[in-house]
């Protein structure tokens, strides 16, 4: 059981990156994303299997950081199925194309990485539920500016 754990929290293995091991956990479910795209999945379905795939991460995430968290500590750098879970809500409901998928991850990773307008604050909470909600707050912030930058700024996108 402990192997299923890891390979949730590290998104199948994505966490042990030596380096920036929470940039690959995104990367990784922006490979995901990719493929759906390659595979022609349009909406509604692309909206509903990423907010079933967020869903599924959040709740899986929040598990296995539970179960781990004696093991490894709280929130260490080898969970990354938050990075991944916040990207996949970052892109909600966006025109799906390469360059939201791209903008997408960018914009996540700003927010994931600095933290601002109450993420850090988030962060700092000791819960399993705080590992995967300080992403999932920069996920929706990162998707409320691609929306206001796809919808206003770049309208017919």
């Amino acid at each position: 059981m402990d192997r299923l754990y890891k390979t949730i929290a590290t998104f199948f293995g994505l966490g042990y990156m030596p380096v920036a091991p929470g940039t690959f956990g995104a990367l990784g479910g922006m490979a995901i994303s990719c493929g759906m795209l390659y595979l022609g999945l349009t909406h509604p379905i692309w909206n509903t299997l990423h907010l079933a795939m967020a869903l599924a991460a959040y709740l899986g995430g929040a598990w296995a950081t539970k179960k781990l968290e004696s093991v490894w500590g709280h929130d260490p750098s080898k969970v990354v199925i938050d990075e991944t879970m916040g990207f996949w809500v970052s892109i909600l409901f966006l025109p799906q194309d390469w360059r939201v998928l791209v903008a997408g991850f960018v914009v996540f990773r700003f927010f994931d990485i600095l933290k601002p307008l109450g993420i850090r604050r988030v962060d700092n909470l000791r819960s399993h539920h705080a590992v995967m909600a300080d992403d999932l707050l920069a996920g929706i912030f990162a998707n409320i500016f691609l929306q206001i930058i796809v919808r206003i700024l770049i309208p017919g996108f």
